[in-house]
């Protein structure tokens, strides 16, 4: 069964939309999970909260077994590392391309949750009084956050309830295209959990039961390498939806499934990988098979941790990862109708 892009292509695009609205850098789960509460709800799965804060989803089945399937909703952003003399100075949470954060727009969250909104910059912010503006290095310790309120000390910065170890939250500028384009910060990974989500919309609207139970496990803490370190018991196997990688030596464009036989950490199950690419072939769905040299997943935790379980990856191809990123609905359709094989239909 192949569910065409017209069926789910508005659904899709308005979960991502609130998915990415909702702020959640590795850790920070207490925003974006209630979100995903209610869209599960909305598609009449239970929904729990594990004790590290990452989300178990469950779609009954008519028969034994369980498949697991796993995406992260969190993502990249920064928390501060120092306050004083009316600036920010902050560290890296995951991995974000620090040049492309030059400029842009950030909230700064008090452990109290106040919200303050600031802009990352350069120390040469200027380039009519720096002469290294243009090519001063960018790094942690080039860089900081002008905060949109003013103060000057510690003490100050106090008063607004932020002081080291306060989270910061980088804009993800979403927007949707008329030609089909997903642009954001973030699409890794609330572009794959959109995807799952949209599977259980399929489910629900086509008034489907799968023959095994499902279990979705959404992970919070996958940026920093320890996501899936823990899954629910019994499962057969986990697919993990990621991004999929564009770029030189890859053969995957926004347009494709990505379906990835290797990472950094070693290959995926070779079983369970074959069994994706056929489901992709009997779909006719556009897809690619590549291997990706600086990429780790929940999978890969899962397999750190020692479970016993055989794991796979996919997910949309997605241009300019841990920057300014974007994807095709193409490839979004391409990899709801995978995961859709993978459940049973």
């Amino acid at each position: 069964m192949k569910f065409d892009r017209s069926e789910f292509e508005e659904y899709y695009f308005d979960v991502a939309r609130r998915l990415l609205a909702a702020p959640s850098p590795s850790g920070y789960n207490r925003e974006v999970m209630p979100v995903l509460r209610e869209i599960a709800k909305e598609n009449g799965c239970s929904f729990e909260l594990t004790k590290k804060g990452c989300a178990v989803i469950t779609v009954p089945g008519t028969g034994e077994g369980t498949l697991g399937a796993c995406a992260h909703v969190d993502t990249l952003g920064a928390m501060v590392r120092s306050v004083g003399g009316g600036k920010i100075k902050f560290t890296k949470v995951g991995g974000p391309i620090l040049p492309t954060l030059d400029g842009e727009y950030c909230t700064v969250i008090a452990r109290d949750g106040r919200k303050y909104s600031g802009t990352f910059l350069s120390e040469s912010p200027a380039v009519h009084v720096f002469r290294d503006a243009s090519t001063k290095e960018r790094t942690e310790e080039t860089m900081y956050v002008r905060l949109d309120v003013d103060f000057e000390t510690r003490e100050d910065a106090a008063a607004l309830g932020i002081t080291n170890g306060c989270y910061i939250c980088i804009d993800p500028k979403t927007t949707v295209t008329e030609s089909g384009y997903l642009k954001s910060r973030f699409i890794d990974d609330k572009g794959g959990v959109a995807c799952l989500m949209t599977a259980l919309h399929l489910i629900k609207e086509k008034g489907l039961t799968p023959e095994k139970t499902l279990k979705i496990l959404v992970t919070i803490y996958e940026e920093v390498g320890h996501g899936a370190s823990w899954v629910p018991e019994g499962l057969e196997s986990m697919l993990g939806v990621d991004m999929g990688c564009i770029g030189e030596d890859l053969t995957c464009t926004e347009h494709d499934v990505s379906i990835c036989a290797k990472d950094s950490s070693g290959p995926y199950d070779y079983d369970l990988t074959n069994r994706l690419i056929d489901i992709a072939k009997e779909k006719e769905v556009p897809f690619a098979v590549d291997i990706f040299p600086y990429y780790g997943s929940d999978v890969g935790a899962m397999r750190d941790a020692g479970y016993d379980v055989p794991g796979a990856l996919i997910g949309p191809g997605v241009h300019a990862s841990h920057g300014m990123e974007r994807t095709h609905i193409e490839g979004v359709a391409a990899t709801v109708n995978v995961i859709m094989g993978y459940f049973g239909f």
